[in-house]
This record gives C-alpha cells, structure tokens and sequence, in this order.
C-alpha cells in the first residue's frame, strides 16, 4: 500500500508540473498578443484631446495582465469553478484599475453610441467617406451581412459535406478536386470579375452583393469541413436508424446531425466572424455611400487629415470586436469537445 501511495504522490507532482509549466509556457507566449488589446481598451477609456499618457497604460496593462494570467492559471488548475475564477479575476482586475488609474477612466469617448451625429460634429460633412451614418446603422448593417451569409455558408455546407460524405456520384473525384482548385486562388484575384458580375445582376450598392459574394467564397472550405466531420459518423448508427423505421431525413436530421453539433458550431463561429469582419468585398461592392458596414465605418473614423481622434478611434475598435469576442467566449466550450461518431450499443 505504501508503494502504491508514494507512486501516487509521484504522479500528482509530475503533473503538477506539468500544468505549471504549461501556464507558464502560455503566459509567456501570450503576451505579445494581449498587449495590444489591453492597450486599444485602455486608449478607448483614458485618452483625452490632449492624446495619451503612455504611464496610463503600463499601469493599467501591469493590473490587466497579471489578472488575465490569473484566470488562465485558475481555468486550468480549477475546471469546475469557471465561472467564479472569471468574476474574481474580474473583480480584482476593476478594483485594481481604480486604484491605480481611477482618476484617468472615463467615458467619454463612446458617446458615439448615443450620438448620432458625433462623428459629424468632430469632423464636419465633407470627409473622404461622405456623410457619416450612426453607429448602430452600420452594426446592423455588419449583423446582417455576417448573420445571413453564416446561414447561407452553413446551411449550403453542411447539406453538400453530407451528400458527398454520403453518396457515390458521377465526376464527384472531379468535384472534390475543382473545389481545391479553387481555394488556391486568394479572393481578392477575383474582385474585378465579381464587381462586373454583380453590376450585370443589379446588385450593385446593395447588401445582397456581399452576401452572395462571402457565401460563394469560402463555401470550398466549409464544405471540405462538413466532409470531414460526415466521414467520422459510421454508417451503422445512420442505416440502424433507418432500420427501426425512420426516413432517410428523419436519420440525417435526429441522427447524424446531431453527431456533427461540433462541426456546425465550428463553421458557424468561422463564418460569422470572417462576414464581420470583410472590408474588401463590402467595400469594393459599393459606390458612394449606398451603405455602411462596421469595417467601413471605423476606416473612415481613423482616417482624418486632420488629425487621429486615438480615443474615439480605440472606443470604435473596442466596439467593433465585442460581437466576435461574445460569440467565442459563448461557444469556446463546444468547440473545445470535439469527439466525432460513435457506435452506441
């Protein structure tokens, strides 16, 4: 007993330093990434007309990042107390701020959000974008944009992955190959041929140009992942379903689909942030100011011949990546469980 008690011991240090080298390996490698972010928020609440303090920001990155690190260490050595570990880590890090930084946070450089007519009356009418909408017009404008092709890219791939997946069909070799071949040219290659064929169609200055267009691009890659996800499902729990008498939609629908839930979150998350954040084709798509989209939006905000508003500019950009950053956080943990298939007996 004692040998199996002390082989026990052994094993619970080794692991124990095994994660602690991991957060510590994680924490390192992290932070050239999460600097900029950390220094965007704190732009976005502390910089005034006369510009910003760079002391402001160390202070605030020196409480922002040992608490982010805390939160690491304690999602990886706490997993059943996720959500305490981020309230705290939350709460530390806001007392922490306005201990140190308190009387430099403000919030003044989001007023956009209530004001309409912010952007105008800081940088006038005439302005290399033309009239300036507000905010909210162009983040429904980008919800709209990145929601319906998401719908479209994940309805059209999932429906193609499971009949390829699925079904033995003349020139389907050719199929899987021209589908390749196209990912090999970069997008933008094409724009030309695609702003004349949505000016053929009528859908140029609209918001169904860019739709179609972000649906039709990346289609090749999601179906490629709808494929693969299909290939894992054995084909024992799909013909026993059938067997006990359901249809073949009723299989495909109650049976395999729920199967490939990862891989429909995975392209839905990679969807929805890819149509958030187009600027190429929605911008390239239009003429004048027939619509504004959140990237078109914060383009025009940074580029004033006059002089960079860093705060209002940092507040937009916060903004801007909110959505993106929500649809992580809520779907991390599905996208992290990513068992495939199965035979249930």
């Amino acid at each position: 007993m004692s040998d199996w008690q002390s082989l026990a011991k052994i094993s619970k240090r080794q692991r124990n330093l095994k994660n602690a080298a991991l957060i510590v390996f994680l924490s390192i490698v992290s932070l050239p990434v999460l600097l900029p972010f950390f220094w965007m928020l704190v732009i976005s609440l502390s910089a005034r007309t006369g510009g910003v303090e760079s002391a402001v920001l160390w202070r605030a990155c020196a409480v922002l990042m040992p608490a982010t690190l805390a939160y690491v260490a304690l999602h990886l050595s706490l997993p059943r107390h996720r959500i305490w570990s981020a309230l705290a880590c939350l709460a530390a890090a806001i007392l922490g701020l306005w201990v140190t930084v308190g009387s430099e946070l403000h919030l003044n450089n989001y007023r956009f959000l209530i004001n309409p007519n912010l952007i105008e009356d800081i940088r006038g009418s005439a302005t290399a974008g033309g009239q300036f909408p507000w905010v909210w017009e162009a983040f429904g404008n980008s919800l709209l944009v990145a929601a319906s092709s998401t719908a479209l890219k994940v309805s059209v791939a999932t429906l193609a992955g499971y009949y390829i997946s699925r079904f033995a069909f003349a020139g389907r070799s050719a199929f899987l190959q021209g589908l390749l071949l196209i990912e090999v040219f970069h997008p933008w290659m094409l724009a030309i041929p695609i702003f004349l064929v949505i000016f053929w169609v009528g859908l140029l200055n609209t918001l169904t140009g860019p739709i179609l267009v972000l649906t039709a691009i990346q289609l090749p890659f999601f179906i490629f992942i709808m494929k693969g996800f299909f290939d894992a499902v054995p084909w024992d729990i799909e013909m026993s379903a059938m067997t006990d008498g359901a249809s073949r939609r009723q299989a495909f629908w109650y049976v395999v689909l729920p199967q490939v839930r990862a891989g429909l979150i995975a392209i839905s998350v990679l969807g929805f942030i890819q149509g958030w954040e187009e600027y190429v084709f929605v911008t390239a798509l239009r003429t004048g100011t027939s619509y504004w989209v959140m990237s078109t939006y914060l383009y025009y905000v940074a580029e004033d011949v006059m002089g960079v508003d860093y705060g209002l500019v940092a507040a937009v950009s916060v903004f801007y990546i909110i959505p993106s950053l929500a649809l992580y956080l809520f779907c991390q943990r599905y996208l992290t469980q990513m068992t495939l298939g199965g035979i249930k007996g």
